[in-house]
């Protein structure tokens, strides 16, 4: 019974043994069909990575030369741009600027120092009596490059002291880093000759110029003085005859040029080349000296005798060809010191104007008030009433004695108009007489019988 029982055991265990190991195997296969399709697609999957990357790098290498041809194209294409917008601004420079940069390129290398001409003379009728002329001065200038660091207070202290003027201020322009600075005008040959030997008692031969100039000189002073006018520093003519006629007085500069390099210092190797100036036409005037001078003592008498605060005017005409004879005014002032106010009164006060007031006080002292301000024409317009009445018949001859008969005073609109010598009537008179009398009645009567109308043309 137990044997039976161990066998039994035994034999189940041995099945149940076998079934194990046939499930066993049966696993076994199971995996290695799976490890096989695992072996198998990862082969697959492998091939097809492999294609893919094999695309992916093809794709790049494509991608790669699109992308350095782009980069050539649009290299060459900027290349291209860049090239016609060079051409251009060469172009551009070259004929539209050329003249310009041209003419700019000569005055950064060339020293323009110049040379006023002489100033035309002013005659009076005559031709004979000189009224303005111009005297030979110089004028003295500076190259302050061309003077050394060790010389420029030595300069400056010659230069200040010859010609009166602040040293530090000299300084200062001797140091500037400037072509050229004008140190003083109008110096007297006198002046300039005494720097000319201090120039070569010191070695210095460069950096300080001396040359020619012209000043205005007027040889009789007041004479004519709001007919004339007068000229500024620089020659350029400021009022009267001298301005209107400037263009034809002032004649044309000359000038010295000399090379210089890119700082501006002088090229010692190059030589000056000296253009003459040329000098100003001549005018003569209408006016007579003599008269001239005759009218302003006369109304110069008048106005201090009359007391005349406003001062006075005198206009001389020749009456055959209506040349001005004379124009005077009083007060007058100096052409040769134009700036120098001839008011006592504001001359003590100059000081305490301000800028306007003083500049309106120079403006009224030289304005020519015979032709610039109004005044009522006077007894002078009788001539008109008389020449109309004889062109309109009204009067048929000047010498009609009885014609016009003088009470004084003559009645218009309820005004009683008076003659100047009312107090002794002119009585009876011809149209003649009646202007040597000038007699206002007597021409106030011809103005109503000539009427408005007719009055007003020959107005």
């Amino acid at each position: 019974m137990n044997k039976n029982r161990k066998f039994k055991r035994y034999s189940i265990n041995i099945k149940k043994a076998k079934r194990l190991m046939g499930k066993d195997k049966k696993d076994k296969k199971e995996n290695n069909k799976l490890l096989k399709w695992k072996k198998i697609k990862e082969k697959r999957q492998s091939r097809k990575l492999k294609k893919e990357s094999r695309i992916g790098k093809d794709d790049i290498n494509r991608k790669g030369e699109i992308s350095r041809r782009r980069k050539t194209k649009t290299i060459i294409v900027i290349s291209w741009i860049l090239l016609f917008s060079l051409n251009i601004r060469v172009a551009w420079i070259q004929f539209y600027k050329g003249d310009w940069l041209n003419s700019m390129a000569h005055s950064q290398q060339t020293l323009d120092r110049y040379i006023n001409p002489k100033r035309g003379n002013i005659y009076d009728r005559t031709g004979k009596t000189l009224l303005a002329t111009s005297s030979t001065v110089e004028t003295i200038t500076v190259n302050p490059l061309n003077i050394t660091q060790g010389e420029k207070e030595k300069v400056a202290k010659k230069l200040s002291e010859l010609f009166e003027l602040d040293y530090e201020k000299i300084l200062k322009r001797i140091s500037r880093k400037t072509a050229i600075e004008t140190i003083s005008k109008k110096v007297e040959r006198k002046k300039s000759d005494e720097l000319r030997v201090w120039m070569e008692e010191n070695n210095i031969t460069t950096g300080i110029n001396i040359d020619q100039d012209t000043k205005r000189y007027y040889p009789f002073n007041n004479l004519a003085s709001f007919v004339i006018g007068f000229c500024g520093s620089d020659n350029q003519g400021l009022a009267g005859v001298e301005l209107k006629y400037n263009n034809e007085l002032e004649g044309k500069k000359g000038k010295i040029l000399k090379m210089t390099n890119a700082r501006g210092i002088n090229i010692n190797q190059s030589s000056e080349e000296y253009q003459k100036p040329v000098d100003g036409n001549d005018i003569i005037l209408s006016i007579d000296a003599t008269v001239q001078s005759i009218a302003e003592k006369y109304l110069e008498e008048a106005c201090i005798d009359n007391v005349c605060t406003d001062g006075g005017n005198i206009i001389i005409m020749d009456v055959n060809t209506g040349d001005i004879l004379a124009l005077a005014g009083y007060p007058d002032y100096n052409l040769n010191d134009p700036f120098s106010i001839n008011n006592q009164e504001l001359k003590d006060a100059w000081s305490m104007l301000s800028s306007i007031e003083q500049s309106n006080a120079m403006q009224k002292m030289w304005r020519n008030k015979a032709i610039s301000d109004t005044y009522e024409p006077g007894s002078t317009f009788k001539l008109v009433t008389a020449s109309a009445a004889l062109q309109e018949g009204i009067v048929s001859s000047p010498d009609n004695a009885g014609e016009f008969h003088c009470v004084g005073h003559i009645d218009i609109a309820g005004v009683k108009m008076k003659c100047w010598r009312y107090y002794r009537p002119h009585g009876a008179e011809s149209l003649r007489e009646a202007l040597m009398n000038s007699c206002n009645p007597v021409f106030i009567g011809l103005g109503q019988k000539i009427g408005v109308n007719t009055y007003y043309k020959y107005l």
